[in-house]
């Protein structure tokens, strides 16, 4: 007899991480769960035990996903994470796959698409969408050069991607629980990373590329 598959769902909305579970427990119905509200929480639980998939959103106040990633991959190498996210798969999802995630899907997908990835990360291996195949084949096509935003660092992308929202040095400095002056540091290397002068290009540097959510 099979032994039990054993998931952990990471989202800071419980009526996500309730519906994830809904939807696996229909196709994996011997499945257990456990449930963590962010991602501090998230690590202290993989360290008590051992599972077979971790399904994590990306942006999450205090540690992102992809943060939880580095710490997960530096204790539990062979631990399988799967992404979801609101964010466009151009802007994350590459990013994701070369941190050691197993897979990204988009959450409007989720109805269609969840169980296909899952089935096919507890197979050992990769799952990228049909959308995302195309990007990566566009990638290589183009050769390595690098865009502005994926120069970036992972917390350098998060505020990017906020300031381009019109939010405030110190509504960033709320959301993602940092001091307004770490935010502000962070938007100077930005601005010196990516040669952009201010917010407005930051504005259209993003509907330039199609990177809004």
């Amino acid at each position: 007899m099979e032994r039990s598959l054993n998931f952990i769902i990471v989202d800071d909305h419980a009526v996500v991480r309730a519906g994830l579970k809904h939807i696996l427990l229909e196709a994996f119905p011997d499945a257990k769960f456990k449930e963590a509200s962010n991602a501090s929480r998230a690590f202290k639980y993989v360290l008590q035990a051992d599972f077979d998939l971790l399904i994590s959103d990306i942006s999450m106040p205090g540690v992102s996903g992809l943060e939880l990633l580095k710490k997960i991959k530096s204790v539990k190498p062979e631990l399988r994470v799967l992404f979801l996210s609101i964010h466009s798969e151009e802007l994350y999802a590459i990013r994701a796959l070369k941190s050691g995630a197993s897979g990204y899907l988009t959450k409007d997908n989720i109805p269609e698409e969840l169980v296909v990835a899952v089935r096919r990360i507890l197979q050992g291996k990769k799952y990228v969408s049909a959308n995302m195949a195309i990007i990566m084949a566009d990638l290589l096509e183009k050769g390595s050069k690098l865009e502005l935003h994926e120069i970036l660092s992972d917390r350098e992308l998060e505020v990017f991607k906020l300031i381009a929202k019109g939010k405030s040095i110190s509504e960033i400095a709320q959301l993602i629980l940092l001091s307004p002056n770490s935010i502000s540091t962070y938007r100077s290397r930005i601005l010196s990373k990516t040669g952009l002068k201010n917010n407005a290009e930051i504005v259209q540097y993003i509907i330039k590329n199609k990177l809004f959510e």
